[in-house]
């Protein structure tokens, strides 16, 4: 795969080649939504990953943010033990958009697998297209310990970098979530209400046109008024996960890596107290 996109017909046309599939339906608001609706029925051979469990790390109080990544050695253990190698491709799909798989996405992409790709448009329109469902658990073949191979270009900042960075004229932080919460108007899960000062907003969401993403051509538009160099643009949301959003959008747009803050505004209003 040399995208990191990939449409159900491609998929379809994929699966002969076994690519190792990854389900990543989750609701904040139901925190087993998501892995109830897998077992009812997804893509055949897919396995189901977790946001709290399978690509999130332990929430420390007082110290991580909402959804801290998780140990990489510890997520590629979780990827090996579904069958992950260096040469199977891996594709992700949710059903909102890309807005949890782009977090597996850039794990992957952190440990260094380069043949990964989010399912544009996602579940809903793998059935919408009349694609083959199974239902229940997919029994696993474990793989060899991933030979994790970190990527130089996966670039992120801590709280310490991005309170400094938010200074400097040099980069721009991007608040990826909706446009009430990054003014503070309507904040339903975090403590505080507001966004890191400086930063601008970019909401998550407006990559797509509907359910699916916008062409390159277009996403370049949206991104113009960014800094020249990738990792001059932080990006950050609410927990670190939608944040993922725009940096794929980003290297669809570009073919280069932005930076990521991880820990982004629950992180953050750790540091205001």
């Amino acid at each position: 795969m040399t995208t990191p996109l990939v449409t159900v017909q491609d998929l379809a046309a994929l699966l002969p080649d076994q690519p190792l599939l990854l389900d990543c339906r989750f609701d904040l608001d139901d925190l087993e939504q998501g892995r109830q609706e897998y077992l009812v029925s997804h893509i055949p051979g897919a396995h189901y990953l977790h946001l709290n469990d399978d690509l999130s790390g332990e929430i420390i109080a007082g110290q991580t943010g909402r959804h801290p990544l998780p140990e990489l050695t510890t997520f590629a253990a979780r990827m090996s033990a579904l069958g992950l190698t260096p040469d199977r491709p891996v594709v992700a799909y949710d059903d909102k958009g890309g807005g949890i798989a782009a977090r597996a996405w850039w794990l992957l992409k952190a440990i260094g697998h380069q043949q990964v790709a989010v399912l544009d448009g996602g579940f809903p329109f793998w059935v919408i297209a009349g694609q083959a469902t199974a239902a229940g658990q997919e029994e696993a073949q474990a793989a060899p310990a991933y030979p994790i191979a970190l990527d130089a270009s996966m670039c992120t900042r801590d709280r310490a970098q991005v309170d400094a960075l938010r200074q400097d004229p040099d980069y721009v932080l991007i608040d990826s979530r909706s446009a009430e919460r990054y003014r503070g108007e309507n904040e339903t899960i975090d403590p505080v209400a507001g966004c890191i000062e400086g930063a601008i907003n970019l909401p998550w969401p407006e990559n797509l046109d509907g359910r699916t993403f916008k062409s390159p051509a277009e996403l370049r538009e949206r991104f113009a008024a960014l800094k020249e160099k990738p990792q001059q643009n932080v990006f950050y949301c609410g927990s670190g996960v939608t944040a993922c959003h725009n940096v794929l959008a980003y290297y669809y747009a570009f073919d280069e890596m932005p930076a990521l803050y991880p820990g982004s505004w629950s992180d953050y209003l750790l540091g205001l107290k």
